[in-house]
């Protein structure tokens, strides 16, 4: 070898003992394997550039995946976190319940026969019965008025009008259930009953129901108008409104907190999916960086320090029994000995690098992981190279090495 070209590569080795980080570029993972194949050890910190080792440290890797499950754990606790939103608590509605009387619960009144066929002798002597409940009614005889009226109501059990006059009886006497009663069984009988409509409105406005309430006394101020009714939905609607605006406003509340609760889900899945991703990307780097790899970006300016980036580890050896095939036969010049200055045995003089770096294609050979796999292996255990012979990739180029390799004949 020239003397220029083994000063160059005194220069590297010397590089490489004052900073062996210099040899975990990838490109010359060759370079290592063959150190070690001649029983060298070297430091971790010429598998890793920050000292990791992980081609030879399952301790690290290990910690590394426990720091992953320790994040993930994390992730977890915060998504819990987040999802434990306070449950969403009604609010008091400020209303105006001065009017609104205790619930009657007495026992129902009594009521007619619906299935009873109505004689005329009947319906008048419920219209005389009437008109009793209606003079006591005057007097504010309200008990006697109900035993008129339900005296009424047996006679003739198909007028909506009795049972419509008894519920506003019922609601003078503030038995707003009593009158509901009867103001259903008014507007069983006829759906269209104003009466009917107005003393369910009232009852139900008296028990504080104001929504139903402020319905039925719309419908019965369609069916009929008056004053009284008009007078009553001033009282009732301001409270009606309030309450179907609260509801409106918790309604709106209970979607927005069931959107965040949505969006909250598709974060936790987006964390964890991106989380998986890395994961397996950092694997994935992991398993290529212990791998046998090419030397990307050929070798010009591989080796700091000057050294042109060669392949100065050769194939360990020499290759005697020439190579089946038609490949030259033997390796007379090989590298039986590595590299001098501590690695005993020297190179030969005869190895003209400059072939390799100026033969373009061996140099676009050598940014093939497949073809630099192969040289590895060979390089590694040269009884490999018979499995290579059979690769059209693989051969010629190695075939060209050993050409440029071989000694003076």
């Amino acid at each position: 070898m020239e003397a220029a070209k083994l000063k160059e590569l005194e220069k590297f080795i010397n590089q490489c003992k004052a900073n062996p980080s210099i040899l975990s570029d990838p490109s010359l993972s060759f370079f290592r394997d063959y150190i070690e194949s001649l029983g060298g050890k070297l430091p971790p910190s010429a598998y890793s550039p920050r000292g990791d080792y992980k081609e030879k440290s399952h301790v690290v890797e290990d910690l590394d995946e426990d720091m992953d499950d320790v994040e993930n754990e994390d992730h977890s606790k915060v998504g819990a976190e987040e999802e434990e939103e306070p449950e969403l608590i009604e609010s008091d509605i400020d209303l105006d319940n001065s009017d609104v009387v205790e619930p009657d619960n007495d026992p129902p009144q009594q009521m007619g026969d619906p299935s009873m066929e109505v004689s005329e002798e009947s319906r008048d002597a419920s219209q005389e019965a009437k008109a009793l409940a209606m003079e006591a009614l005057s007097e504010g005889k309200l008990e006697e008025a109900i035993e008129q009226l339900t005296k009424a109501i047996s006679l003739n059990p198909t007028s909506a009008i009795m049972y419509a006059t008894r519920a506003t009886v019922y609601i003078k006497m503030k038995k707003p259930n009593a009158a509901i009663r009867d103001a259903n069984a008014a507007l069983e009988i006829n759906p269209d009953s104003a009466k009917g409509y107005k003393s369910r409105g009232m009852a139900r406005a008296m028990l504080g129901q104001w929504e139903e309430a402020a319905r039925d006394l719309h419908v019965a101020s369609k069916l009929d108008y008056d004053e009284e009714i008009n007078a009553i939905l001033k009282k009732v609607e301001p409270n009606a409104h309030k309450i179907e605006e609260h509801r409106r406003k918790y309604e709106r509340l209970c979607k927005e907190r069931e959107d965040r609760k949505i969006e909250r889900e598709r974060q936790r899945r987006k964390v964890e999916a991106q989380a998986a991703y890395e994961k397996a990307k950092k694997q994935e780097k992991s398993s290529s960086s212990g791998a046998p790899g090419g030397m990307p970006g050929g070798f010009p300016g591989g080796m700091p320090g000057g050294f042109p980036g060669g392949m100065p580890g050769g194939f360990p050896g020499g290759m005697p029994g020439g190579m089946p095939g038609g490949f030259p036969g033997g390796m007379p010049g090989g590298m039986p000995g590595g590299f001098p200055g501590g690695m005993p045995g020297g190179m030969p003089g005869n190895i003209d690098y400059s072939k390799i770096l100026n033969d373009p294609e061996l140099m676009a050979a050598f940014k093939d992981p497949e073809v630099m796999a192969a040289l590895q292996d060979v390089m590694k255990n040269p009884a490999n190279l018979t499995k290579h012979q059979a690769n059209p990739k693989v051969a010629p180029i190695i075939a060209k090495m050993m050409s440029k390799f071989a000694g003076p004949k």
